[in-house]
């Protein structure tokens, strides 16, 4: 299969917790209980418990500061893609069978920065563990585009992607399309990168991207829990947040039992083929120069359009080895095909729809409902066309 076969941990009585990695990350009112609900749904997969919230101190004091025991096993649902191996170990994650998400050996890797090369292989700025040969193996798999991590680079950089149209400058960190600015002139280039802060585009990079007109974006993923790996494709929708922000609203997946080949094998639109065939060279270069990634959930948003000179271009955008907007939808496939080891292929179909007066429908297996104290009211379900479902906890 595509995904590292790293074994986890001996097995032994299990609880599934969610753990908010960083306070600082994806632990919004809305995401912690998000992720308490999948949660629970990955522990009825797997014959578990759900034992909420996990507290990492608590954790390490009953573990004696050491590496779980068997007897204490943990199945972790974090909030962010882990980026310290040795914390990781240290809690019994050692392989796929230990997370529904990600570990890389440095932060950067989690990031979109990775996507594109540096400016200057020999003397541009970068972090500590930074793969040269990663661009190369990707290849025409993303779209053209830079990773800097000074301003004066970001700006040389732009400036020399202008001659082929406008530029998409994308915050490495940001989600959802969010802080992401077009400049399409030198002198609206050098204002948006003049109003960044310097240090924050040295600690984490700033990546700069051929523009597309109306892109369709692709998502490719797959997901490796309970013995099953399921791997799918779809389109994703953008709505307006509360703010009036276009942003995520979610997936229309098709998923499959097996790996990317199976999937590949199934589709038959020559654009669609193109996206997984690009999802699976990034994700199999990501294995192949950062050793010491393993994910048991991968995502790759997948964008395909016109860029400034009219050509069709195709690319993937970013990787996610985290739980993510598709979650819900994966969750949802994963169910019917423990309930059905016979099925062979589900559609599922996610939404995130903001506004007071959602109308969620009477079949929706529901994530998510209420108002947030960030984004205000938000409703996040997941529909199965065709099937007919058991309400989810």
């Amino acid at each position: 299969m595509d995904a590292p076969e790293e074994a986890g941990l001996a097995p032994g009585p299990c609880s599934v917790v969610t753990w908010d990695v960083d306070p600082r990350g994806y632990c919004s009112e809305h995401e912690h209980a998000t992720r308490a609900n999948y949660g629970q749904r990955l522990a009825a997969l797997m014959d578990c418990a759900f034992a909420g919230e996990y507290d990492e101190y608590d954790g390490a004091r009953q573990a004696g500061g050491s590496s779980a025991s068997p007897a204490s096993r943990h199945y972790f649902v974090p909030s962010d893609t882990l980026s310290d191996p040795v914390r990781a170990r240290a809690m019994g994650i050692v392989g796929v069978d230990d997370l529904f998400g990600g570990v890389v050996p440095h932060a950067f890797v989690a990031t979109k920065v990775i996507s594109h090369p540096l400016i200057d292989d020999g003397s541009a700025a970068r972090p500590e563990g930074w793969s040269e040969r990663f661009a190369s193996e990707v290849g025409e798999a993303v779209l053209p585009g830079y990773s800097c991590f000074s301003a004066d680079e970001a700006a040389r950089a732009g400036r020399a992607m202008l001659e082929a149209g406008a530029v998409r400058l994308k915050p490495v960190t940001a989600t959802g399309g969010r802080g992401q600015i077009v400049a399409e002139s030198a002198g609206a280039l050098e204002a948006s990168i003049g109003a960044m802060d310097p240090a924050e585009i040295a600690r984490t990079g700033l990546v700069l991207e051929a523009n597309l007109e109306d892109p369709v974006t692709w998502s490719v993923g797959q997901v490796l829990v309970a013995g099953m790996v399921v791997s799918y494709c779809g389109v994703q929708r953008t709505t307006g947040d509360n703010a009036g922000q276009e942003v995520y609203g979610g997936s229309d997946l098709m998923m499959v039992r097996g790996d990317f080949d199976v999937l590949i094998a199934g589709v038959a639109s020559p654009s669609l083929r193109r996206a997984i065939e690009q999802a699976r060279r990034y994700h199999r270069a990501v294995i192949d120069c950062y050793p010491g990634f393993f994910a048991s959930r991968v995502n790759y948003d997948v964008a395909q359009g016109v860029d400034g000179r009219g050509e069709w271009r195709s690319g993937v955008l970013e990787q996610s080895w985290r739980v993510g907007g598709a979650t819900g939808a994966e969750i949802a496939g994963l169910e019917v095909f423990h309930r059905d080891p016979a099925r062979s292929e589900v559609r599922a179909s996610c939404f995130e729809v903001y506004g007071p007066s959602v109308l969620v429908p009477a079949d929706a297996i529901v994530a998510y409902q209420g108002t947030d104290s960030r984004v205000g009211p938000l409703a996040k379900y997941t529909i199965l066309p065709g099937d007919r479902h058991a309400d989810a906890p």
